[in-house]
């Protein structure tokens, strides 16, 4: 008989998630035990990254949920391992898991800034802001090595294009002397996440991303080089982190975050199970109230992809939320209305042979 085998803690400490279940487009991964009562040791998920030749580079979107229509991501897969991370279901069209796959096994696009280069090139293109970090993280610990994001942001720099950046990622702050300038010219806004402000919670949700207080001093930093920063509550987690909205809106705002924002928590397809199942592990007595409280805004589902619905839910928890972060802007004196990126600075670099203007 054969009966599938659950992952060792010891395979898989400091990971999001507890498995590494098939995705919907590779049905037949498994583990499963022989039959042989023989001691087997098993390896750690290590973290592997491998290159990727990119055709394309940014995506466009129509969702009216989103205040942006183009974004791009260096990386698939992130190495944060956020056990609540919506993007994890994107790791299936790779044929890989969006369990521990989505931390473990790492995607970079190792020519994203050439083909950036390319595309904004092209007389078809029309300037908008570009988002960065949307899906996964491009200041996740690969980037240090590699490079990429900050390859794109130097082309971005250098068409005078704007762009917004979402990350948790310390790693940012290498990069301050671009941004900074690109900020100054209006250029330029950074979110940062921020989930919870308890270190041991966010150590569990979070395993390697940086730790809150880590997260505050980034924001911080970013806005003492003049760098425009949103605090992202972001996902409020009901009977888990709701409780601290407030807290994390005062934080963000004493280190100098100038905007908020917030966002349900969210389960699309293979998420639901792995967070149930991360529940299950680290918060089994909040469980049945976490999910109950999903539910109720959702219509008894675990999650309703409806556009205007999917990102808040609805009901009176919903409406309470709302209300609560309506009030706490207001009191902390964030602004409600940030300015739009500029859009009329974007200009194709010069390039050597170029003919000179005589005007």
């Amino acid at each position: 008989m054969n009966v599938e085998l659950s992952l060792a803690l010891d395979r898989r400490k400091a990971r999001g998630v507890t498995t590494n279940e098939s995705g919907r487009f590779d049905l037949a991964r498994r583990e499963i035990w022989d039959g042989w009562d023989i001691p087997e040791s098993r390896g750690a998920f290590r973290t592997q990254v491998r290159d990727e030749q990119a055709r394309t580079l940014i995506t466009y979107n129509t969702s009216p949920d989103l205040p942006f229509d183009r974004s791009i991501n260096p990386y698939r897969g992130c190495e944060h391992g956020c056990a609540y991370c919506f993007a994890r279901p994107s790791h299936a069209y790779l044929g890989l898991s969006p369990g521990l796959d989505f931390e473990t096994q790492l995607v970079a696009r190792s020519n994203a800034a050439d083909v950036l280069r390319k595309e904004l090139t092209s007389k078809r293109y029309k300037v908008a802001p570009i988002a960065i970090g949307t899906n996964t993280d491009a200041y996740q610990p690969a980037e240090k090595e590699r490079g990429i994001a900050r390859a794109c942001l130097e082309v971005l720099a250098e068409f005078s294009h704007p762009v917004a950046i979402v990350t948790k990622g310390a790693l940012i702050e290498r990069d301050i002397d671009i941004l900074a300038l690109m900020a100054e010219r209006g250029l330029a806004r950074v979110g940062v996440s921020l989930t919870t402000l308890d270190p041991s919670l966010s150590r569990k949700l979070e395993p390697r991303a940086p730790s809150p207080v880590r997260r505050l001093q980034m924001i911080e930093r970013l806005s003492s080089a003049g760098i425009p920063v949103r605090v992202m509550t972001s996902p409020v987690i009901p009977g888990l982190t709701d409780h601290e909205l407030e807290a994390l809106l005062a934080a963000g705002r004493s280190a100098g975050a100038d905007a908020a924002s917030w966002i349900m928590l969210r389960l699309p397809r293979e998420i639901s199970q792995l967070w149930q199942d991360w529940l299950a592990e680290h918060e089994p007595g909040r469980a049945n109230k976490v999910m109950s409280r999903l539910r109720e805004m959702h219509g008894g589902r675990d999650y309703d992809p409806r556009w205007g619905h999917r990102m808040r839910g609805e009901g009176p928890y919903a409406r309470i939320i709302a209300q609560r972060f309506a009030t706490a802007v207001k009191r902390l004196g964030f602004a409600t209305n940030t300015p739009s990126l500029r859009t009329d600075l974007f200009a194709l670099p010069k390039q050597a042979g170029d003919q000179l203007s005589f005007f």
